[in-house]
């Protein structure tokens, strides 16, 4: 550990000095023996800001909290305030590096750590506590500390928001799983949202999402894999058998999302299951993933015999029609679900199938403005559809490689939605003009677009991406519409995700260095459903969105940012993980 400190020390050649310095309107002190001796001339409590120089978290911290008039005028009136750049003092950023940068602690006069908080602390939280230090300047009971402010979307109001989750526990079924309906599928919002909030700790949502995938095996095909479209009688015993193509690909993301996440290895089965499947019925390796699998063998009638039957009797009879046709909608979802399963397993394959698609879809699907048209020839197209799910698959694509292209390209596809389908309200369908009946988006379909826009922003940097996303949720948000069906679980999800950054891993090495590429297949194992994954070889320039000075280091190494701190540089591939197990 110490030899790894001493050698980040060596990659700075900045040397900060021990007197005063002025940074955000504040006199910092650099020396810590000063900012003693001060404190105990004054009997004052010291507040240590300990920082990192690249840290994204403490340039927000420093504009939006130590920048605030009341922050400043409070700290000068009762505090000693002393800044050191962790860097450079190897024994601090050992005490205090499971909080990650920027850390804070508050000391008292005689030394005794009185407050520690980790990462970014805004405004109204870092008044409260430092009022709560001048009332009562005793060392805080562990496990004292409060639990940091949920910050939700300004569309979204307060009344809406607890109107939502109350719906999404209300439709919820404790008996069968899934939600309250006379159909019974996997919601993936429902799940997504569920693992939003395990994933915070709650753990009756994590036994709501596990009670919900392992009562949905039930619509998995025994001998061929796939899953059917739905049961009905308000239980899973009674399924409706076709096989539509863009549902196999949502429940291998959601499965494979949920093995990494629950560390439960029978959901990354379960979707390698139906990816099998996809590939023996449903894939053309000559033009991508075709479209569906008929529910009957003979037209008009119910198979349910049919599909007791093994592979042999099954085939002695003849296979249900498969509709041959490729569409840009339903493969971008797949490279979407391929990549999560590559990510949940490591199975190298997976990437293949996902790359292979990805180059297929932009030879003959590809518009030259960014988007996607549907089949070879648009009828009424090009459709909002296309070139979302054709976003989504390409940045899942440069998540899982790090390839430059494929994030210029799921950027032209997002600039190509905001350009053409963004209306007053909402989202359109279909371009304008290109059908005599253009329907505007329903709710499902801009809740998509909406959560991609969003992420894509965070790797785009490109505000117009942004703006739309927020204009999505801003037309979800509306009383009438959001409580209209049980859709409460997606726009909660949207406005967690528009109001908060995702969860940032940047792994810095060239392509070709075996650390850089073991730190990045660590990275890819993280499991959050709201992230940003980059793997920034200098020798290819700035990341399009370079909005994090890292530090040159002479080896490969890795950061994780959460929505509050930043880690020191990490060089081992099972520290990431672990770095997140400390901070959270």
């Amino acid at each position: 550990m110490i030899r790894r400190l001493l050698a980040l020390l060596l990659a700075f050649s900045a040397v900060q000095p021990a007197t005063a310095s002025t940074a955000p309107g504040l006199n910092w002190l650099r020396s810590d023996h000063l900012a003693m001796t001060e404190a105990r001339s004054q009997q004052r409590p010291v507040i240590l800001y300990l920082e990192a120089v690249w840290c994204h978290w403490c340039h927000v911290m420093d504009a939006s909290t130590y920048g605030d008039p009341e922050v400043r005028a409070l700290i000068e009136q009762h505090f000693i305030a002393l800044r050191i750049d962790q860097d450079l003092r190897p024994d601090l950023a050992n005490r205090y590096r499971d909080y990650g940068w920027p850390a804070t602690i508050i000391l008292g006069a005689d030394g005794s750590e009185l407050r520690k908080r980790q990462g970014y602390v805004p405004r109204d939280e870092f008044l409260a506590l430092l009022s709560g230090v001048l009332a009562d300047p005793t060392p805080e009971p562990a496990g004292a500390r409060p639990a940091p402010a949920v910050k939700t979307a300004a569309e979204l109001s307060e009344a809406t928001r607890q109107r939502l989750q109350r719906r999404h526990r209300e439709t919820y079924d404790p008996a069968q799983g899934a939600l309250r309906s006379a159909q019974k599928y996997l919601d993936r919002d429902q799940i997504e949202y569920a693992l939003y909030l395990a994933e915070g700790g709650d753990a009756d949502e994590e036994a709501r999402a596990r009670k919900t995938l392992d009562a949905a095996r039930a619509l998995l095909d025994p001998v061929w894999g796939g899953v059917y479209q739905y049961s009905t009688h308000g239980d899973w015993k009674h399924p409706h058998f076709e096989k539509l193509t863009r549902l196999q690909a949502e429940y291998i993301r959601v499965y494979a999302l949920a093995c990494l996440q629950l560390k439960a290895p029978g959901y990354c089965a379960h979707a390698q299951s139906i990816e099998r499947y996809t590939q023996l019925f449903l894939l053309d390796p000559a033009r991508g993933y075709m479209t569906s699998q008929d529910a009957d063998l003979e037209p008009g009638k119910h198979s349910a015999g049919y599909f007791a039957l093994d592979d042999a009797g099954r085939r002695r009879l003849g296979i249900p029609r498969v509709d041959r046709s490729v569409y840009a909608a339903e493969n971008g979802l797949m490279i979407e679900a391929l990549v999560a399963l590559y990510e949940a397993t490591s199975e190298p394959a997976y990437l293949v199938r996902a790359r292979r698609t990805g180059e297929q879809m932009l030879q003959t699907r590809g518009l030259p403005a960014g988007g996607f048209r549907h089949g070879p020839e648009d009828v009424a197209g090009p459709f909002l559809a296309d070139s979302m799910a054709m976003g989504r698959g390409m940045l899942a694509l440069y998540r899982a490689t790090g390839e430059r292209d494929w994030l210029h390209r799921a950027a032209a596809a997002g600039s190509f939605i905001v350009s053409n389908f963004r209306s007053q309200p909402g989202f359109r369908s279909a371009l304008r003009g290109s059908s005599s009946i253009v329907s505007d988006s329903g709710i499902d379909e801009v809740l998509a677009v909406a959560r991609f826009l969003n992420v894509l922003a965070r790797y785009s940097g490109d505000e117009a991406h942004l703006a739309a996303a927020r204009h999505g949720l801003q037309w979800l948000s509306a009383d009438a519409l959001a409580l209209s069906r049980s859709t409460e679980s997606g726009i909660l999800l949207l406005a967690a995700e528009t109001a908060s950054e995702p969860l940032h891993l940047t792994v810095l090495g060239a392509k070709a260095d075996p650390l850089a590429q073991s730190l990045h297949q660590a990275a890819l194992r993280i499991p959050a459903g709201f992230r940003r994954v980059e793997w920034w070889d200098s020798a290819e320039g700035p990341l399009l969105n370079h909005n994090i000075e890292y530090p040159q280091l002479r080896r490969a190494a890795a950061f994780v940012c959460t929505a509050r701190t930043c880690s020191t540089p990490i060089h081992q591939p099972g520290q990431i993980a672990e770095f997140l197990d400390a901070v959270r």
